[in-house]
């Protein structure tokens, strides 16, 4: 019981200075975050005050208040959190592969299956919902990767849908903060097995990162592919 305990104690202040942390990181981006959520505990916190009062139960409503006051906080800052997370990812090179990595259970990720010297890239997700292949940079440039990765698949994996999604604000792509709602809202036509025997084949196949040491996440800039593009050897 004591190690429990002292281990719990150990992992609040850890869990306390990461959401100070992650409010320091969303204020830089969204300097109403603090006010915002304030408004919000506060109005529903008194909501349900005012009414315990018209109806003669203050304390239990008032603790109700407070609960879901909490509640209505730690969603609006979690939402604000994630919005100016995106806005300060948004633009910079492997961007899309943070978000992949944060798709959910029953997603496996492998960022930076082709590039090339421009920082072209395309990332690869397998789920239940197929094969979805993420592609962000230059739509041109992209458009011809996301091709020449489905033809060297096809090879490899057959009757598995391919889906691929080009990030970017234009007609036609998908904007980084619906990236992952879009790919949870494709329907699941694979069963667990099917997605484990695809993911098996393409591993067999190999990519780019297990031919190339590159860091997770965004890619320092400057960073350019040699010659020969994100052909593995």
């Amino acid at each position: 019981m004591a190690r429990k305990e002292n281990a719990d104690t150990a992992a609040n202040p850890g869990r306390l200075k990461q959401i100070a942390l992650t409010y320091k990181m969303t204020r830089r981006a969204d300097s109403k975050v603090g006010l915002v959520v304030a408004g919000v505990g506060i109005v529903t916190f008194g909501v349900f005050l005012a009414v315990g009062f018209l109806i003669n139960h203050p304390i239990y409503l008032g603790i109700l208040g407070f609960i879901l006051a909490f509640l209505a906080m730690a969603i609006v800052f979690g939402r604000r959190a994630e919005r100016a997370a995106f806005g300060q990812m948004e633009g910079q090179p492997g961007a899309a592969a943070a978000v992949l990595e944060n798709v959910g259970r029953g997603w496996t990720t492998t960022p930076a299956v082709a590039m090339n010297r421009n920082q072209d890239v395309v990332h690869r997700a397998v789920g239940k919902a197929g094969i979805v292949l993420v592609g962000e940079g230059n739509p041109n440039r992209v458009k011809g990767l996301l091709a020449a990765e489905k033809k060297r698949m096809a090879r490899i994996v057959v009757d598995v849908p391919v889906h691929d999604i080009i990030v970017g604000d234009g007609e036609g792509q998908v904007p980084l903060k619906k990236v992952r709602t879009t790919m949870l809202k494709l329907p699941r036509v694979l069963a667990g097995p099917q997605v484990t025997a695809a993911n098996d084949r393409l591993r067999a196949m190999g990519d780019l990162m297990s031919n190339m040491p590159l860091p997770k996440g965004p890619m320092p800039k400057g960073m350019r592919m040699p010659r020969g593009g994100g052909k593995p050897r």
